[in-house]
Formats: C-alpha cells, sequence, structure tokens
C-alpha cells in the first residue's frame, strides 16, 4: 500500500512530504486507519532535540484520528467505518496497564518515543524501500493512513468532526486528565496552571468544567486573553511578587499547581504559590537539573510528574467529547488546521507561538 506521509529524515531538516511504502496489513489486534487530522504536539518537535534517542528517518505525528479501514483479527473490537481517536502505545500486561495506569507503563518509552514494537521494523518504508523508524507513538499519523493496535483507537460518535478531534488523544488529555484524574480538582478548590499552551488551556477548561478557581500563567498576553475567555484569572509570568499574587488572588495559596513550562523559575514560583498540603504537577521533561529553594516542599506540599494526565484514554476521551457538545470544553477554539503540506509552516507557527494547536489535514483542506 502506498500513501503519502510526511518524513523527517534528519534531526536538522525540515519535514518532507513523499510516498511510503506500508508492506503489510493490519495485524491480530491492529487496525488501518485513514486519518482525517493529526495534532502537532510538542513532543514531536522535540525529537530535533533529542539527537541520538529517537531512530530517523521516521514519521511522527501521535495526534491522529480517522476511520477504521481494515481490521486485522476478529478481536480488535472495532469494525471498518468507526470513528477512531488514537492515543499512546502501551503493552496492556504489565503491572501499571493491569492497574489501568496506561501511560506509566513498563515499556512506554520503547513503544512510543526509542523505536516502537521490533516487528513492525520491516513494514513501513519509503518509496525506494528503505526503511522508516517503527511506529511513533504507535501512530505515526503525519500521514494518510495509519496502522495502529486496536488498544490505542477510541472509538468516537460518527457525528463529531473527526478532523479536529486528534488532540484529545494526547495534548488535550493531558491539560484536562491532570485537573480530573491527578488532581481530582472540584467545586471550591483552586489550581494555578503555569504555562498557557495546549496543554495549560486544556486544564484552564477542565477547571472551569470541574468548578474550581484558576489562576493561569503566560508570558504572551494573547494567550492570557484565551485563558480569561475559558475562565481563569490571567496573570503575566514576569509580574512582581508572582506568589504572592496568586497566593492572595486563592486565598492562601492554591491546592494545585500545574507547570507546562519545565522553567526552574516558574517552578519554584508555582511552589511557593502552593498552600500547605499543596500539589505541584509536572507535564514537561525538564531539560536540566531542578534546583529547588529553600523550604520549597515544606509544610506537607509535594511535587510530582505527570504523564498523559494519568489517563484511561477509553475513559476520559469520551468524557472530553461529551464536555465539548455540551459547551464546557471548546478546544476548538485552539486548533488552526493546515494542509499536511504545510507542515513546515505549521512548525514554524507553533515554534513561534502564532498557533496554540495546529492540525493537520491529509487531503489538504485547511481553515
Amino acid at each position: 500500500m502506498r500513501f503519502g506521509a510526511a518524513v523527517l529524515r534528519s534531526y536538522e531538516s525540515r519535514f518532507a512530504v513523499e510516498e511510503v511504502i506500508l508492506n503489510t496489513g493490519p495485524a491480530d489486534g491492529e487496525i488501518l486507519v485513514r486519518i482525517a487530522g493529526c495534532g502537532m504536539c510538542r513532543t514531536d518537535l522535540a525529537v530535533r532535540r533529542s539527537a541520538g534517542r529517537t531512530p530517523l528517518p521516521a514519521v511522527l505525528g501521535h495526534e491522529g484520528a480517522g476511520v477504521v479501514v481494515e481490521t486485522g483479527g476478529p478481536d480488535t473490537g472495532l469494525n471498518k467505518g468507526d470513528h477512531v481517536v488514537l492515543s499512546f502505545d502501551s503493552c496492556g500486561h504489565c503491572r501499571s496497564c493491569l492497574a489501568a495506569a496506561p501511560a506509566y507503563c513498563d515499556s512506554f518509552a520503547s513503544l512510543n518515543l526509542f523505536g516502537g514494537r521490533e516487528e513492525n521494523a520491516a513494514r513501513f518504508t519509503d518509496a525506494a524501500g528503505r526503511g522508516l523508524a517503527p511506529r511513533w507513538f504507535g501512530q505515526s499519523a503525519f500521514a494518510e493512513y495509519a496502522v495502529v493496535p486496536a488498544r490505542n483507537a477510541v472509538r468516537a460518535d460518527p457525528a463529531l468532526p473527526i478532523e479536529l478531534l486528534g488532540p484529545l488523544g494526547c495534548g488535550f488529555l493531558t491539560g484536562a486528565g491532570a485537573v480530573f484524574n491527578s488532581f481530582g480538582a472540584g467545586p471550591g478548590d483552586t489550581l494555578a496552571v503555569f504555562g498557557a499552551g495546549a496543554v495549560g488551556l486544556a486544564a484552564v477548561m477542565a477547571a472551569a468544567a470541574s468548578g474550581a478557581t484558576t489562576v493561569a500563567v503566560d508570558r504572551h498576553p494573547e494567550r492570557l486573553v484565551l485563558a480569561e475567555r475559558f475562565g481563569a484569572i490571567p496573570l503575566h509570568a514576569a509580574s512582581a511578587d508572582l506568589p504572592g499574587r496568586i497566593q492572595r488572588l486563592t486565598e492562601g495559596g492554591a491546592q494545585y499547581a500545574l507547570d507546562t513550562t519545565a522553567s526552574a523559575p516558574l517552578i519554584n514560583d508555582a511552589l511557593r504559590a502552593l498552600r500547605p498540603t499543596g500539589r505541584l504537577g509536572l507535564v514537561a521533561r525538564l531539560p536540566t537539573a531542578l534546583p529547588l529553594e529553600p523550604g520549597a516542599l515544606d509544610r506537607g506540599r509535594t511535587m510530582s510528574h505527570i504523564c498523559e494526565g494519568d489517563a484511561v484514554p477509553g475513559l476520559l476521551i469520551p468524557r472530553l467529547t461529551g464536555l465539548w457538545q455540551a459547551g464546557r470544553f471548546p478546544f476548538d477554539e485552539l486548533i488552526r488546521t493546515y494542509p499536511l503540506a504545510d507542515i513546515n509552516e505549521a512548525e514554524r507557527d507553533c515554534d513561534a507561538g502564532r498557533v496554540v494547536k495546529p492540525v493537520l489535514l491529509p487531503e489538504g483542506r485547511s481553515g
């Protein structure tokens, strides 16, 4: 099977949309999906900074959504024609997977970031027959088609705009899941969100849906305007005495804080903004050692990393689409679409902060 895909051939090069070959169809437990749209996530772009770790050349993209065109074996639980949102890969049988914590799968790094399943190595090539790296996050969805484990696919209502739903499988899932699952925030709780990008704004929306009071911190005024529209109190990251201002706005300190920036100064600000017993969740990978200020974790404060919003995608994605249909999780307002052929423009706009969530459309539509 031949189709178009965006290939990254080196850590320094741009994406190139070219013909690729899928040499075999879906195996037992897999599905072939015609991609309707795929979000561009910061993790896709971070590959450029991880030279030597993620195998190249590769087709990236891990916020795909589309329509099932073929199933492998009788036990996928899905049928041809089903609309599906794709999420991250997991083994399904380690202790974490069995405990409904697939984001902490023993094989998460190898399956999603550093090579994937060995049996996929010869299945996916370029037009000249040269191998491409095995599936990125179980998907490689910057393409017209993707073969994915059925376990990673979540059925969606066919009445929904499937081309826009892909980011619910990672970026929006991470922010909303941190609020709903990791923190369990509810009415009367207080939350400070550091970084009003796709993940941070999803957390703001989820907090508003849960009834929590939220303060959003960012250095881009236009992002703060969005955060305020979605129900947060906006604060510029350069504000004097940022922790003190958050403490006053939350009547003694936030119970929860979410950092999406990986900035050591802002992480320390977040810790100082917490009330006693408050919890800080980190979702971005720290590029360097994190120096903590004296007393940062005093009085019962805790800090931990949150992966994929502590989500079971099959449970959280339907919850998010239901909230969207009810007008309580307007994630579509963060999306700008691009034809897959314009993937490099989408990356430039994402890096420059001109768009919150690019979504690539393989069939060339945009808006």
